[in-house]
């Protein structure tokens, strides 16, 4: 055996000092790098059995990793944008490692890519973002496979799970084209690849199954290896308020924040969390459960021609059709499943059309132009209760950024921004379902709400860092929250803000604030980009540029830099002003600035929370 080993001393049992040691180890380390601590521990173990008379083994630090044996082996790795990819793989590892297989979970951005050649079983879980986009921390895991580097695998056995949105036209593009290039590489499947919509718990929980028994099938994993496994904290009680049990919380206040002369409805909303046992930390998001307006769901029954009284029984539940329309289901996004049901029942040939491959450009187009009511006025089809019920995707919760530090105003309460979706198109009006809902709430009503970590989008530990963040329009909102907090914490460090709208004196959104903020020095540097406010439009990534001298040397020195907002447009935008300000003033060629903003990417050192 050519690995130094050196004993610890052994033990029977880990007594006190040692729990207390192993607590502080462990303390704040996420769920993949517990699963990374016990496959460590459990190689440790299994040396240790190997070699008479050491019962605790220690790898030293510069001896020569031991042999693994990936065949015996599941790595499971996650692409996430908001955390759902990741709860679907943590739930994949936790089964497996329970049927008794040995197990690693990392994110994309983690994994050691030239570990891929020698891989023998991958299960992947990733998300599709806006237009077919990759996570933020797959876009690397991405390139490489999609790349000339990327190795041959024919002795890679696969599976890939993908999550998206049927309301975009490239739904679940990067799932399917990972999926696709991994079989052009030579590997093969061991379970086929899976989809799911945003209500993704039962498909994903099905296709988790079904690949978890092929790959304990091809280990040759007995029935009775399946083993309990020990968290190595201490098990907590469940939370009392999720995603599946929201907290109603209070509205405390609902403020316009726009001038009475715009064009648009922005909102600051307070909520209050007292006694719900939620907690938050700056960059993450507030899940809200809302309820579709009363006046849409009336234009669907109108439409329609149905009663709204009518009582429709569907995987068990029984309801009036106007509460299935009005809180159980989604009818503000136009989906790819409806469209097709919707064709098929008017046997209209132009709908079903757009559905086939060599009409992509035109079926997008409609998703972006249409909310479903308008296919309704528009093409005519006999709907019954029982069938639009069964057709439609269940109402899911909005997920918007939070704008307010605990350690400003505290755990008991909450704020966030919301942009009001309301506009004329086809000759009516038209409503978002979340925002029209929130838009509405008085003092005093209540919102059903939960609280979803974003582990990925959080100030540097190191407070003395510079901080560099860029939202425009409702973008601002994890912003106001990372002021708040750094002027809560005493953090050292320099923040420099990018906000853009469209009019000054119209929509600067918490402009007294920003302008008290410079004032107290919790806020260092403020750029402004308002589009409509001159005859040339101008937009944040112009500002990037036009600073590109400072931006660059900030970065160079160690800061954060941070991204809020549109994913569409703003963000790409943003990204390729990043690259030409490093080619600019960092002198890098193309590709060499790719890889600089990719590293900063890879560092944690460039984040984003775009929608």
């Amino acid at each position: 055996m050519n690995v130094a080993l050196k004993p610890i001393l052994p033990t029977p049992a880990l007594g006190e000092e040692r729990l207390a040691l192993l607590a502080r180890l462990t303390d704040g380390l996420s769920p993949a790098d517990l699963y990374w601590v016990s496959a460590y521990a459990a190689a440790l173990a299994s040396l240790a059995t190997r070699i008479p008379g050491h019962a605790g083994l220690a790898v030293v630090a510069d001896a020569p990793a031991p042999a693994e044996r990936p065949a015996e082996r599941l790595t499971v790795v996650y692409g996430s944008q908001t955390g759902n990819s990741k709860r679907v793989a943590e739930k994949l590892a936790g089964k497996a490692e329970a049927a008794g297989l040995t197990v690693r979970l990392l994110r994309a951005g983690a994994y050691p890519l030239r570990e891929l050649a020698q891989e023998r079983y991958l299960a992947v879980v990733i998300s599709s973002q806006g237009e077919g986009d990759p996570p933020d921390d797959a876009i690397g895991f991405m390139e490489f496979i999609a790349g000339k580097r990327a190795p041959k695998l024919p002795q890679l056995k696969f599976a890939v799970m993908g999550l998206g949105d049927s309301s975009y036209a490239k739904y679940c593009a990067v799932s399917r084209d990972l999926d696709a290039r991994l079989a052009e590489l030579g590997a093969t499947r061991f379970a086929a690849l899976g989809e799911a919509d945003v209500d993704f718990e039962a498909p994903a929980a099905t296709w988790s199954q079904g690949a978890l028994e092929a790959v304990k099938q091809a280990l040759s994993v007995p029935a009775t290896s399946a083993r309990p496994v020990s968290p190595l904290h201490a098990v907590s009680a469940p939370p009392l308020h999720s995603r599946e049990k929201p907290f109603a919380a209070e509205v405390l206040e609902n403020q316009r924040i726009v001038s009475r002369d715009s064009d648009r409805d922005v909102r600051h909303l307070e909520l209050s969390l007292e006694g719900s046992g939620l907690r938050y930390a700056a960059g993450d998001a507030i899940g809200v459960w809302p309820t579709n307006p009363p006046v849409l769901v009336d234009q669907w029954l109108s439409a329609l021609k149905l009663d709204g009284s009518r009582e429709v029984t569907h995987e068990g539940k029984r309801l009036p059709l106007s509460r299935w329309l009005g809180q159980e289901r989604d009818i503000t996004r136009l989906t790819r499943p409806l469209l097709a049901a919707h064709a098929a029942l008017s046997g209209n040939h132009d709908l079903q059309r757009l559905l086939e491959p060599d009409h992509k450009a035109d079926f997008a187009a409609l998703l972006e132009s249409h909310q479903p009511i308008d296919l309704l006025r528009d093409v005519p089809a006999a709907w019954d209760a029982e069938q639009l019920v069964a057709a439609l995707r269940p109402m899911t919760p909005r997920l918007y950024s939070i704008a307010s530090s605990p350690k400003l105003v505290g755990q008991d309460e909450v704020h966030l921004t919301v942009a009001v979706v309301e506009y004329e198109r086809h000759g009516s009006k038209h409503f978002g379902a979340a925002s029209t809902f929130l838009a509405a709430t008085g003092d005093e009503a209540r919102v059903p709400v939960f609280i979803e970590e974003n582990d990925r989008f959080r100030l540097p530990a190191d407070g003395s860092r510079d901080v560099i963040m860029i939202g425009p329009g409702t973008g601002i909102a994890p912003f106001r929250a990372f002021v708040q907090e750094r002027q809560a914490t005493g953090a050292s460090g320099r923040n420099w803000l990018f906000f853009g709208n469209r009019h000054f004196s119209q929509d600067f959104l918490y402009q007294v604030e920003w302008q008290e903020a410079l004032r107290n020095g919790s806020l260092h540097r403020l750029d402004l980009a308002f589009s409509r406010d001159q005859a040339e439009k101008l937009y944040v990534q112009q500002r990037l540029r036009e600073k590109g001298r400072e931006l660059y040397a900030w970065l160079s020195e160690g800061a954060h830099l941070y991204v809020c907002g549109d994913s569409a447009h703003m963000a790409k935008d943003v990204h390729e002003a990043l690259l030409d300000v490093a080619s600019v003033h960092g002198g890098l060629s193309a590709d060499d600035a790719k890889a600089w903003l990719a590293d900063l990417l890879q560092q944690g050192r460039y984040a984003r929370d775009v929608y």
